[in-house]
C-alpha cells in the first residue's frame, strides 16, 4: 500500500521522541515521566525506556529525592549519529531552551556550524 507525498507530511517530525525526552528532562529535572508522556503524546512505559537508554548512554542521571526523581543532563555528551558527533548534545538543548527563554522580539539566532 503506497501513502502519499501529503499523507507521509504530516506522519514525520525532525525531532525523536528521545530528543523530546531530553528536552522535558532539561526544562524540569524534577518532571514526572507521566507528565512528560502526556506532553509528547507517548506511554508512561515508552518514556521509562527512552529514560533508561539515555541514563545508559550519559546523558542524564537519576537521583532519588524522595519519592520523586531528579534527573541531570550532563550537556557534554556528544549526539550518537556520526554526522552530528562533533557536537555536544549541548547544543542541541541550547538552540531549544534558549528558544523559548528568549524574547519574541529578539529574531531568530543564527546557525552554528
Amino acid at each position: 500500500m503506497s501513502t502519499s507525498p501529503a499523507a507521509r507530511a504530516t506522519q514525520w517530525t525532525f525531532l525523536t521522541n528521545h530528543a523530546r525526552v531530553l528536552l522535558h528532562v532539561a526544562r524540569d529535572p524534577d518532571v514526572r515521566l507521566r507528565d512528560i508522556a502526556n506532553a509528547i503524546g507517548i506511554t508512561e512505559r515508552a518514556v521509562q525506556l527512552i529514560v533508561a537508554d539515555l541514563e545508559a548512554a550519559g546523558y542524564l542521571t537519576r537521583a532519588r529525592v524522595g519519592r520523586r526523581n531528579r534527573y541531570t543532563v550532563d550537556p557534554t555528551v556528544a549526539l550518537r549519529h556520526p554526522a552530528e558527533a562533533d557536537h555536544p548534545v549541548g547544543d542541541l538543548l541550547d538552540a531549544f531552551l534558549h528558544r523559548e527563554s528568549a524574547p519574541a522580539a529578539a529574531g531568530r539566532q543564527p546557525l552554528r556550524s
